[in-house]
């Protein structure tokens, strides 16, 4: 079954990043990731994955009633969370899916501590006819 994988960042903890985290920890944090997504390759589990642009980098659009557009740069003002990254994955069993989002939860910060981050486990779904 093919599940999404959403991983959470806390908004300030994101700014904060380049401030407070170590050219180190940071590295390992990337290797980590690396190393996710090349296991769940070598398993066939991986259907794609992407870490994602800071909120900075971020617009939200909202419809008008006429149709037209409104942008606004980065996320709502009161966003205390901003998505960082996702997957999609191919696997067998519930338990399995639970085992990978646990290991994205425990994603290295800084010293190598696990940053226990929040990641929403979505089911595919199937479409109404």
């Amino acid at each position: 079954m093919k599940y999404m994988l959403l991983m959470h960042s806390n908004k300030q903890g994101w700014d904060d990043m380049p401030n407070t985290w170590s050219q180190e920890d940071i590295g390992v944090m990337v290797k980590y990731m690396r190393e996710l997504d090349s296991d769940l390759a070598d398993s066939g589990e991986l259907v794609e994955s992407r870490g994602l642009a800071g909120p900075d980098e971020m617009k939200t659009l909202r419809a008008q009633d006429d149709g037209e557009p409104i942008i606004t740069d980065g996320p709502f003002s009161e966003t205390k969370e901003v998505l960082a990254g996702y997957w999609v994955v191919d696997v067998a069993s519930e338990d399995r899916i639970r085992e990978i989002a646990l290991r994205v939860s425990r994603t290295p910060g800084p010293g190598g501590r696990p940053l226990n981050q929040a990641v929403e486990i979505h089911p595919e779904g199937v479409a109404p006819a």
